[in-house]
């Protein structure tokens, strides 16, 4: 719907200081939603009505249909500020939660009768169906040392938590922890996952039960090899001086060895990881209590093995190796079917991520999806009924749908989709896969919670979000820009998708200024049709300021297929760029577009994507706002970098190309370069670096830098002032 000048300049309009305000404008829904094992509740976080930044824990009761509040975790805590463990803020700065407070994270025992939570370095149990005043239990106090990542034993006789580095458990009846693990060193810990495992592989653990609560597998993690990266952190009232084992591209990872010992004090056994090692461990499953399901990633990350391992012994044999001429994507879709003969596993060896049942042997028995789309997750595997659940994108490459189809399918490429509505499904199941809980928004509407049966049919609604009078958002909605979508081609026929926002008092007849705001970078899809509160408001708040918004998928970008993805390798920052130059051109063909006034933003690799594209064609981009970005991959990790970029050494050229130091005589358009002082992802040095190359050649750029800020610059006033400044210099810039 397009307004009139005339009501459109009377339609209440959106700002960055309201997208950080409370009531939050895409309403509480339910975050972290999982289903009892029974499938009698759904639990959840949702953010305080006076607070969107704390959580607490709620839960669904499915037989009454009634929601309550099960934790409040500030009654709890007695409104105390949390003091958060160095290891903690590491964590959820990998998990990017680092502004979020309260109950963070909580876990189901397998009976569905008990949850854990940490609180502040506490660990608490909640029983279900207790009274209310006897409900939580203090496990473990944050005085004796700060828990981190606490779990139930499968069997719930135990919860077992990472504290001072080192691996322990605790009765759940009471009694003292006790360390399972050796102690720590300076240099050495245990149950931990290393940094690149928490950065890069979506690895968050170091340790795995067995299903009989008889014996544990952890990680030994020796950083003494890494190199120390002895940086400061900026604050407002100090400096202070950061030794972080930082393992840059090209230079020594941590030793990271496996484990398992058993709960009765016996020896641990060291698994056998091969005679190389400079690998990565990737991910651990139990298959049985007698064996480890273990995936070994080559160095080069062209090479994933899974490794079938003995317990008893530690000794390993190869059951399947995944290998690729770029690099092989890792997953999470491994699940071993509960008669022990077969499992499900993902493979890319066909060019889309697609699912497949093979034996115990290693040996494919059939191929379960196929087709020019790709599997996002695997999410419940029903054997009685010889079901698999999935969430991919068959059909529309923007949406995430949950599809069905069967362990014993004769035509992997027929799948069934149970999801009905087009948009975005966020979808969790039931262990019995009888039921699953689904978030659901599209660009115009706000998450919505239902509960659903197996076959898709909505059971419940728990979370309706309606936006309608009452709701935050609803003063906004006559301003709300409706997206449009597009198709472009790449220079090697590829298509490229688009989204594009018009102003709010859009007039064809005139020409407008654009932002085009961009990431870039592999494992992510900007052009997708859900609700996005952080990025989908701040375009808004720029439509609605009188900006075109623009985003485009180059290749590279995730869920489009190994083709698509791996033109990047050994190129980075060379066809992304000439992708999203692609769309650039095209808006400048568009009459309504003045192409003297086309604005670049991004953050992260949006910021590197923003400076090599100022570098390379400020003849055709005005202007460009680069957050926290990366200027030469030589400075970051091993994992993300060597992945795309292949090792240094061997490929210094390329290393060169893909540096934004190397391109910097061609800047010449306005830069706006913003970073946080105490970056610990992206280090500040990224920008200090390129601030002295430009100075160095007389080239003016405004900055702007922020104490204390990490890489996600958290915290209500720092996202205030930053977006704020953002908005205010294209404004100047632009208009």
């Amino acid at each position: 719907m397009l307004l009139s000048p005339l009501l459109a300049a009377t339609v209440p309009t959106l700002t960055i200081d309201r997208l950080y305000e409370e009531p939050t404008l895409s309403g509480t829904p339910p975050r972290s939603l999982k289903v009892a094992p029974d499938g009698q509740r759904v639990t959840f976080l949702r953010a305080r009505e006076d607070d969107q930044n704390a959580l607490d824990l709620w839960e669904y009761h499915v037989p009454s249909a009634q929601t309550r509040l099960l934790v409040d975790a500030k009654a709890l805590t007695g409104g105390a500020a949390e003091v958060l463990s160095d290891e903690e803020k590491a964590r959820r700065e990998r998990l990017r939660i680092a502004g979020v407070s309260g109950i963070v994270d909580y876990h189901f025992s397998d009976d569905g009768q008990k949850l854990l939570f940490p609180l502040a370095g506490s660990l608490y149990v909640y029983k279900l169906g207790a009274p209310a005043d006897a409900a939580v239990t203090e496990l473990t106090r944050a005085s004796d040392g700060f828990a981190t990542d606490p779990k139930f034993s499968p069997k719930g006789g135990f919860v077992s938590f990472v504290r001072d580095r080192a691996l322990y458990v605790v009765p759940v009846a009471g009694g003292e922890a006790r360390r399972i693990s050796p102690e720590a060193t300076a240099t050495v810990s245990y149950g931990m996952a290393e940094f690149v495992a928490q950065e890069e592989m979506n690895r968050l653990t170091g340790y795995w039960w067995a299903k009989d609560d008889s014996a544990i597998a952890y990680a030994r993690v020796d950083e003494a090899p890494v190199a120390i990266e002895r940086r400061f952190e900026i604050y407002a009232d100090r400096t202070e001086v950061i030794e972080q084992r930082y393992p840059a591209a090209g230079k020594a990872n941590a030793l990271v060895e496996l484990y398992v010992v058993g709960l009765d004090g016996d020896e641990a056994v060291k698994v056998d990881l091969g005679d190389n090692s400079d690998i990565y461990l990737t991910r651990v499953n139990w298959a049985d209590n007698n064996t480890l399901l273990v995936q070994r990633q080559s160095r080069d990350q062209r090479t994933l093995d899974l490794l079938k391992v003995n317990v008893s012994d530690g000794s390993a044999s190869v059951l399947l190796t995944e290998t690729s001429d770029t690099w092989v994507n890792l997953h999470d879709d491994l699940h071993v079917l509960p008669d022990g003969k077969s499992f499900v596993w993902s493979s890319e060896r066909e060019g889309y991520a697609h699912l497949e049942l093979r034996g115990m042997d290693g040996a494919l028995i059939r191929p379960l999806t196929r087709g020019p789309w790709v599997v996002d997750r695997l999410l419940a595997v029903d054997a009685k009924r010889r079901r698999v659940y999935f969430s991919a994108n068959a059909g529309e490459v923007r949406d995430a749908h949950v599809f069905v189809t069967s362990l014993d399918t004769k035509a992997p490429g027929s799948v069934r989709r149970l999801t009905a509505v087009d948009g975005w499904y966020d979808a969790t199941f039931s262990r019995d896969a009888r039921v699953f809980v689904a978030s659901f928004s599209t660009p115009n509407v706000p998450p919505q919670v239902r509960l659903y049966d197996a076959e898709g049919k909505s059971l419940a609604e728990l979370y309706a979000n309606e936006v309608k009078e009452g709701h935050p958002y609803h003063p906004f909605e006559k301003a709300h820009r409706p997206p449009e979508y597009g198709e472009l081609e790449a220079e090697d026929g590829q298509t490229l998708h688009y989204r594009l926002i018009k102003p709010l008092d859009f007039d064809a007849s005139k020409k407008y200024p654009v932002v085009v705001r961009v990431y870039g970078g592999p494992h992510v899809q900007y052009v997708q049709r859900r609700w996005d509160e952080r990025w989908g408001l701040f375009d808004q708040v720029l439509a609605q300021r009188g900006f075109i918004v623009f985003s485009l998928d180059n290749r590279g970008s995730a869920r489009r297929g190994v083709a698509f993805e791996s033109p990047i390798f050994r190129r980075m920052g060379g066809v992304e760029v000439d992708d999203q130059m692609v769309g650039v051109r095209w808006l400048a063909a568009q009459g309504y577009v003045d192409p003297k006034r086309i604005g670049v933003f991004g953050w992260s690799y949006g910021g590197y994507m923003t400076l090599m594209m100022l570098a390379k064609h400020s003849d055709q981009i005005a202007a460009g706002v680069s957050v926290a970005p990366v200027s030469d991959w030589l400075l970051y990790d091993t994992h993300y970098t060597e992945r795309y970029m292949d090792h240094p050494a061997q490929h210094p050229e390329a290393y060169r190309a893909a540096s934004v130091l190397s391109h910097t005589a061609g800047l010449r358009s306005p830069l706006f370069l913003i970073h946080g002082m105490a970056d610990d992802n992206v280090l500040f040095t990224h920008s200090t670096m390129l601030m002295a190359d430009l100075q160095n050649r007389g080239t003016a750029f405004d900055l702007m830098t922020y104490p204390g800020g990490k890489h996600g610059l958290a915290g209500t006033p720092t996202r205030k002032h930053v977006f704020n400044a953002i908005v205010a210099w294209f404004e100047r810039r632009l208009k």
